[in-house]
């Protein structure tokens, strides 16, 4: 079995040095928030280094994910106006949130990387306590909901549906988590070594396994626009992840086959008995249809899970790239080769 030597970063002590921090954000079509959002990111950015907490060159990296709207075009006229401090990447089309905040921490730098949705739901102010929480030895903080007051009752129906479907198929993940956290540089570097296309980032960030923290916060109004995140989606979500890191669904196909064979052998014995016992007796259309729907249903459905199996197969075994950087601004291309996709430094 090959082994994988993780990239050795020293932690700092509890006397901290300021860290170079990069806050990394995914858009689309975000251009009625983008501004208030970078407003709101540096003001942030710019108490920290005047607390000592970060270096001057900590910054923002906007990921344009195929926008249709002016999003790109802001980032650009962003990052004439703040260089050094905002840069942006436009991937070359719409590749979905989890891709473009992956092509976001891949080419990001900085010691610490945070991740965090444009429309900033997610509370801001929690980041200097995911600070405080890695200078005490944490690589990974993860963002915890503690409310979810701004969402409708449907919408947070929906989202514990969705985490408890998650948490029962065996996926490990944090309650109420979303892709709001706090990475070392030395958890980033080990996340890229995760080469799989079917990506689901909540649950593989679980799988690194160095030492991690929480910290809780309520959810805000959304600043402007509508949410991404529809109810297909979400479920597609949910699909991605639980065939991408569980095999309890194979498990239920296994189960129901047992509880089909008992079933039938049931309906067997009954028949037999009947025909021994009553020779004059005509099976009623019942006890031949209901089987007959009960085990072509099952086996549809077996048959649907095996498919959604074989096509995360099919999909690795392409080893297409996750996501192509189109441009970029404020930023540098670099040869780095162990980069694996387009790499830009800053």
């Amino acid at each position: 079995m090959e082994t994988i030597d993780a990239p050795f970063i020293t932690r700092s002590p509890a006397s901290h040095r300021a860290v170079a921090m990069t806050i990394v954000v995914p858009c689309h079509n975000e251009e009625e928030v983008i501004d208030e959002t970078v407003r709101q990111l540096l003001a942030l950015i710019n108490g920290q280094v005047a607390a000592g907490r970060c270096r001057p060159d900590s910054k923002i990296l906007l990921i344009d994910d195929g926008s249709t709207d002016r999003t790109w075009q802001l980032i650009e006229r962003l990052a004439a106006g703040f260089p050094g401090r905002i840069a942006g990447l436009k991937l070359s089309r719409n590749v979905g949130h989890q891709y473009a905040l992956l092509a976001g921490l891949s080419h990001a730098p900085g010691d610490v990387l945070i991740s965090i949705d444009a429309d900033l739901q997610d509370d801001i102010e929690v980041i200097p306590r995911m600070l405080d929480l890695h200078f005490k030895g944490h690589e990974i903080v993860y963002g915890v909901r503690s409310r979810r007051a701004s969402d409708t009752r449907f919408k947070r129906l929906t989202a514990e549906g969705f985490y408890r479907l998650m948490l029962r198929m065996g996926v490990d993940i944090v309650d109420n988590h979303a892709d709001y956290r706090l990475m070392s540089r030395r958890a980033v570097e080990i996340l890229r070594q995760y080469g799989e296309v079917n990506l689901f980032l909540r649950g593989i960030v679980r799988l690194i396994g160095l030492p991690s923290a929480q910290v809780s916060y309520e959810r805000r109004e959304r600043l402007a626009g509508e949410t991404k995140y529809s109810l297909v989606r979400m479920g597609a979500l949910a699909i991605e992840g639980i065939t991408s890191l569980s095999v309890a669904p194979l498990r239920v196909i296994s189960t129901l086959g047992l509880l089909t064979s008992l079933f039938a052998l049931g309906v067997g014995v009954w028949v037999l008995a009947v025909a021994l016992t009553n020779p004059a007796a005509v099976p009623g259309w019942a006890s031949t249809l209901l089987p007959i729907s009960l085990i072509g249903g099952i086996q549809i459905l077996s048959i649907g899970i095996l498919g959604e199996y074989i096509g995360k197969i099919y999909l690795e075994t392409k080893r297409r790239p996750r996501f192509i950087v189109d441009r970029s601004v404020g930023m540098r291309e670099t040869r780095d080769a162990r980069r694996a996709d387009n790499a830009y430094v800053w």
